[in-house]
């Protein structure tokens, strides 16, 4: 008999993937994403037929050519439709099964926004300069917010009324860090939670550098360096 606390909350749940030229790594993100869930694999300007593996596999296909991860994300969540919204990514470093515990935490209301903390399953998984890169991240986030989060990883969920009232304007790497400074404004209950961080399949678009770490850090610090805004609690507006 199957354990109860390993079936998918029976509830609506869509699946952001932002993907570019995840060819490679689709077909098994795409299994892991539990049954009953919507897969939304926004194809950011694919040039290896990313769009078309993802919907021979089910999946919904949203076009966002304007390139930027924050671009992509956001994409995505104007398309969701459903009452929870969980954000992955497309390159088999995450496994979207994972997901069901975090969309359970809210809504049972004991979080309203969760968030996987990568725990890097084998040397090399996650390299020095991206590791270095996110815990000063971190320091930064805690300064400003007073929340702390060991990891800004972009494995999460929430729900689609209280992320849409955030009013996420970043379209680059900033756009995971705003999510969550703008939520701790509203006061909002973030949590983590470990999760096994895989080799990924191709290479990295953002932190696979040290200029593209560096490059997602300044986009942060940007958000970092706006003022607090007046922010609807998640709880607001009946959203939960």
């Amino acid at each position: 008999m199957t354990d109860q606390r390993d079936q998918p909350p029976a509830t609506t749940v869509d699946v952001v993937l932002p993907c570019l030229n995840e060819a490679g790594a689709l077909p098994w993100v795409l299994s892991r994403v539990p049954a009953g869930w919507r897969a939304l694999v926004v194809d950011n300007g694919s040039t290896d037929g990313s769009a078309e593996i993802a919907r021979s596999l089910g999946a919904t296909v949203v076009a966002e050519p304007r390139r930027g991860f924050g671009a992509a994300c956001h994409a995505g969540l104007l398309a969701a439709e459903a009452e929870f919204v969980c954000f992955c990514d497309c390159d088999a470093s995450l496994d979207p099964a994972l997901l069901t515990g975090f969309v359970r935490a809210v809504a049972a209301g004991e979080a309203d926004l969760v968030l996987g903390r990568r725990r890097p399953s084998g040397p090399g998984t996650w390299p020095v300069h991206a590791r270095v890169g996110n815990a000063a991240l971190s320091r930064m986030l805690r300064r400003r917010t007073g929340t702390r989060l060991r990891d800004l990883g972009p494995l999460r969920a929430a729900r689609r009324m209280a992320l849409l009232s955030l009013d996420l304007t970043d379209r680059r790497s900033g756009y995971p860090l705003q999510m969550v400074v703008r939520a701790a404004d509203a006061g909002w209950r973030v949590r983590e939670e470990d999760v096994p961080y895989l080799p990924r399949t191709g290479r990295s678009k953002v932190t696979g550098t040290w200029r593209g770490t560096w490059q997602a850090v300044r986009d942060m610090r940007a958000v970092l360096a706006e003022p607090p805004r007046a922010v609807p609690s998640a709880s607001a507006g009946g959203v939960r």
